[in-house]
């Protein structure tokens, strides 16, 4: 399943930029880094028209692209040439699934965000010869990287919205996110991550009503908001939707980005001083918070969103969380796509 899960035919089309041999911030190597990337839209003559957007925890270019690009929408192919990029150990770009032995599975190196953004800047340069992006967003996990890319490359983003993400995680957040990795790992069938193709699911199911537990809103279970999506009963909602959501996923891969997650912070760029790292950012900065987020609460984004100079704080509201990014909700897309739009259209 696994295999079948990480295709063209699940989450393309999509094509592979072959780095090579990337050394990670760690001292480790991966052997023949690949990243897979979306794009859509014609790429300017003068290259001012890049928008770039990772993917988020468990997310791929195929999930982004339905839920965020289209004719009419914010980020519209008519107006602007749209890299989706997908973060290394997502099962689309290198990762434990699909990296041979003996560097594959439970060896696979952990990189870190500094190490997606470094690869997405050669995919840039390299492959399009970019210089400067219009805006780098994401969501949750991509906003992570949307905050490393400014900090990181300072003069090669224009924009920047960092949507339901912090630029370093927090006490509470590292804690949320160790209940996601120990409630996979706790699986005896997860066997130290050399377990056999579709073993973990018992993990995987426990990880899922976490993650919706704490990822959705309470109005969204009390007053069954998934009702709309076909579902009959709140265990039938996280069954068919949250559980059917990572059950075809590799939970190496899982954890990957679980850890990945866990240890996000800009201030290793100053030093492990925030204020400086966050100071060295020259992008015009629209943070945009959930209001209902349990992951990345509102005073966490606010908080990081006063380091940054002439930053501003966008708010949305949705019952569906910080899940809502799944694009679920018509009101919260409207929202977003509005913010979007009024950054794009501020020159920076």
């Amino acid at each position: 399943m696994t295999t079948a899960y990480y295709s063209q035919a699940t989450h393309g089309p999509f094509e592979i930029y072959e780095i090579g041999d990337f050394v990670l911030e760690s001292g480790a190597k991966i052997r023949n880094l690949s990243l897979a990337y979306a794009t859509f839209g014609e790429l300017a003559a003068d290259k001012s028209n890049a928008v770039l957007f990772p993917t988020w925890y468990s997310g791929t270019s195929k999930i982004l692209e339905q839920a965020y690009v289209g004719p009419g929408r914010a980020l519209d192919p008519a107006k602007y040439f749209i890299i989706l990029v997908n973060q290394i150990g997502n099962g689309l770009s290198s990762s434990p699934s699909n990296t041979p032995a003996p560097f594959g599975a439970a060896r696979f190196p952990q990189p870190s965000i500094g190490d997606d953004v470094k690869a997405q800047h050669r995919l840039i340069t390299e492959k399009f010869g970019v210089d400067r992006l219009a805006l780098v967003l994401g969501g949750s996990m991509g906003a992570q990287q949307s905050w490393e890319w400014a900090a990181r490359f300072p003069d090669s983003v224009a924009r920047i919205a960092p949507i339901a993400g912090t630029a370093q995680a927090t006490p509470h957040n590292r804690l949320l996110v160790e209940t996601f990795i120990e409630a996979i790992v706790s699986d005896p069938a997860f066997a130290e991550g050399w377990f056999a193709e579709d073993a973990v699911h018992r993990g995987l199911r426990r990880h899922a009503r976490l993650f919706a537990a704490s990822g959705f809103t309470p109005a969204l279970f009390n007053h069954a908001g998934w009702k709309d999506f076909g579902f009959t009963t709140t265990d039938d909602f996280v069954t068919g939707f949250v559980e059917n959501h990572f059950l075809p996923q590799d939970p190496n891969n899982l954890l990957t980005l679980l850890r990945k997650w866990r240890d996000g912070d800009v201030a290793r760029l100053a030093n492990g001083d925030l204020p400086a790292a966050l100071g060295r950012i020259k992008a015009l900065t629209q943070v945009i918070a959930i209001e209902e987020d349990a992951f990345f609460p509102l005073k966490d984004l606010a908080a990081e969103q006063a380091l940054v100079p002439g930053a501003s704080l966008r708010r949305v509201s949705s019952p569906w969380g910080h899940l809502a990014l799944f694009g679920v909700d018509a009101s919260f897309n409207a929202k977003i796509d509005g913010f979007l739009n009024e950054l794009l259209a501020t020159p920076a």
